[in-house]
C-alpha cells in the first residue's frame, strides 16, 4: 500500500505536535505533504520546518489538493465545523483535533456528512489511543479492578489568558478545552452515559468558564469527580478505584506511566521526533494517526476506539456542562442535537 498523504488544516502549536509525531512513523505507511493556514508566512514556516513540500494560503486550496488523502484539523475550536466541511467537499477523510465542534448539534450535522459522503471522519481523543489506556481497558473489562465504584479526575494549568481560552467566539473555556479529557475517560470507563450531573464553577468576563467542578453518576452506581482548571495547576491525575484495587493514571491526558493495582509502576517510553513537540507528550499523537491508516485502508467510516457515537456522548456531556455553567455558544442556537 502506498503511505497515507496528509494535510495539516492550521500552523499552530497542536497542528506543529501533530506533524513531529507523524514524523516518527514509517515513512512508507505515513507522509505528510501539504499544510495550509490563512497567512503566507506561517504556512511556509511551518512547511520549511517539517520539511513539507507544499503550502497553501488558505484552507480551500487544500480540500482541492489532488496528493492530500486525508487531512488534520488543528484550528481553533470554532472553525473546525466549516473547516472540516471544505475537506469533506473536497474528498478528503478527516482527523479533527478535540473538541471535534463546539457542541453535540454541530459535531452530529459533520458525522453525518462525512458518513454520506462515504469517507472517514474522528475526533482527535487522542488519549484512548495511548498504550497505557488499552491496558487498562483490558483490566477493567477482564474484571480485575471489580466493580468500578469512584473517579476521580483532575486537570488544570494557569491558561486562562490564552485568547483561545478565554474568548467566548473562538469556542473558549476550560470546559471545552481540558474538561474533554476528563469527560472521554468517565465514558470510556464507565461504557455508558451517566444518569445525573451536577456543576458548579467560576466564569470569567466574557462568559466563559475558568474553573468548574463536576459530579457525574452512572447507572451502575458509580461516581465520577472531575476538578478543571485554567487558573492553576492540578495534580493531573485520574485515579480509578474499583471494589477490587486502584489504578492511578498521572498525566491520563497523555500517559506514559501508571500505577497497577499492586502498586508496581509500568512506563510506556515515546519515540523521540526530530523536531522538538510543545505539549507535553505530543508524540503520542502518532497512535491515533496509524488508527486512521488502519482504519482507511480497512474501509471503515470511523474507529471503535472514538466511534461517531463515542464523540456525541461526549459532546452531550460537555453541553450539559456548559449549560449549567451558564455559558452559551453562538452555535447552541443554530445547531440543535
Amino acid at each position: 500500500m502506498a503511505p497515507l498523504r496528509w494535510g495539516i488544516a492550521g500552523a499552530g502549536t497542536i497542528s506543529h505536535d501533530f506533524a513531529c509525531a507523524v514524523s516518527t512513523l514509517p515513512k512508507a505507511d505515513h507522509h505528510v505533504v501539504a499544510v495550509a493556514a490563512r497567512g503566507l508566512e506561517n504556512a511556509q514556516k511551518f512547511a520549511e520546518l517539517h520539511g513539507i513540500r507544499n503550502f497553501h494560503v488558505g484552507f480551500e486550496a487544500l480540500a482541492r489538493d489532488p496528493n492530500v488523502d486525508i487531512v488534520y484539523v488543528g484550528t481553533m475550536n470554532s472553525l473546525r465545523y466549516e473547516i472540516a466541511l471544505q475537506m469533506l467537499d473536497g474528498g478528503k477523510h478527516v482527523l479533527c483535533e478535540r473538541p471535534l465542534c463546539v457542541n453535540e448539534g454541530q459535531s452530529k450535522a459533520l458525522l453525518e456528512y462525512a458518513r454520506e459522503r462515504k469517507l472517514f471522519c474522528m475526533e482527535g481523543i487522542s488519549s484512548r489511543f495511548f498504550p497505557a489506556y488499552g491496558y487498562i481497558r483490558n483490566r477493567i473489562r477482564n474484571g480485575d479492578l471489580g466493580d468500578i465504584r469512584e473517579v476521580k479526575v483532575e486537570l488544570g494549568f494557569p491558561i486562562s489568558k490564552v485568547q483561545r481560552i478565554r474568548m467566548q467566539h473562538l469556542g473558549g473555556g476550560s470546559v471545552l478545552d481540558l474538561g474533554l479529557y476528563s469527560s472521554q475517560l468517565a465514558l470510556w470507563i464507565l461504557e455508558q452515559s451517566p444518569a445525573e450531573i451536577k456543576t458548579e464553577g467560576e466564569m470569567n468576563e466574557e462568559n466563559v468558564d475558568v474553573h468548574t467542578n463536576v459530579e457525574l453518576k452512572f447507572p451502575s452506581g458509580a461516581t465520577v469527580k472531575i476538578r478543571t482548571s485554567g487558573v492553576e495547576t492540578l495534580s493531573n491525575t485520574a485515579t480509578i478505584s474499583g471494589s477490587e484495587g486502584t489504578i492511578k493514571l498521572p498525566d491520563f491526558w497523555c500517559p506514559t506511566e501508571l500505577t497497577d493495582l499492586d502498586g508496581t509502576i509500568k512506563f510506556y517510553t515515546l519515540p523521540m521526533s526530530k523536531v522538538e513537540c510543545i505539549q507535553k507528550n505530543s508524540v503520542g499523537l502518532r497512535y491515533e494517526a496509524e488508527e486512521c491508516r488502519l482504519r482507511i485502508e480497512a474501509g471503515d467510516l470511523e474507529s471503535s476506539i472514538v466511534s461517531h457515537s463515542d464523540s456525541l456522548a461526549v459532546a452531550r456531556v460537555q453541553d450539559t456542562i456548559r449549560k449549567q455553567m451558564g455559558v452559551e455558544m453562538a452555535e447552541d442556537y443554530i445547531f440543535k442535537p
